[in-house]
């Protein structure tokens, strides 16, 4: 799976959803991250240096299938899918700044169920409103999700951890490297809005298994 570089402005939860009673800018930085995370193909079974080692539930996993809704009803979130690219600059573009009920998913990556680290991303607010992952940061170890897909199938993920990653200091590899299970990765911004840099500080990250 190809390297992913995400950030957030727009996507971001700040002190307050509004970015501190400014509107937040409609474009997306990429987080100040190193462009050479590389991951296994997705047919190895043997992890590349620096992913995860495999878990007892390693052998658990479905064939691909693009997703087609995200339900996380503990924190409201019951949303329909775009595809996310790279975009010219080497960053994954965001979803459309004025849709505040959608997510996108690196479309070119593992989709979610499917062996390997799908990378969903949302929204926080817009100009307007509190948007999908609004309440993202409440999401806690031993929350449960799941995510519709188009041929039928239901993927249930459990939640590992929340942590938010300063982006001048931005893990790429443990977010984005291949995984030799099914995993996801929940992301959209935090921390304080930078407003001499028209950005946020932080990139909230939720890290999930399938079960």
């Amino acid at each position: 799976m190809t390297a992913v570089f995400w950030s957030g402005a727009g996507l971001v939860l700040a002190a307050t959803l509004m970015g501190g009673g400014e509107d937040p800018p409609d474009d997306a930085h990429a987080p100040r991250t190193s462009p050479a995370v590389s991951a296994a193909p997705s047919g190895s079974t043997d992890p590349a240096a620096g992913e995860p080692a495999p878990r007892a539930s390693a052998d658990r996993y479905l064939p691909r299938s693009e997703p087609t809704r995200l339900l996380i009803p503990g924190i409201g979130v019951d949303a329909p899918f775009t595809d996310l690219a790279i975009g010219a600059k080497g960053q994954l573009e965001p979803p459309p700044a004025h849709d505040t009920n959608l997510v996108g998913w690196y479309a070119k990556g593992a989709s979610p169920g499917e062996r390997g680290t799908a990378i969903i991303a949302g929204h926080v607010d817009t100009k307007t409103s509190p948007a999908v992952f609004a309440r993202l940061s409440e999401l806690e170890k031993g929350d449960r999700f799941r995510v519709l897909r188009a041929d039928g199938s239901k993927a249930t993920f459990v939640v590992d951890e929340t942590e938010s990653f300063d982006k001048d200091d931005f893990p790429d590899e443990r977010v984005y490297a291949d995984a030799p299970d099914a995993q996801v990765r929940l992301i959209t911004c935090a921390g304080d809005y930078d407003r001499a840099a028209k950005d946020y500080t932080e990139n909230l990250v939720v890290f999930a298994h399938l079960v």
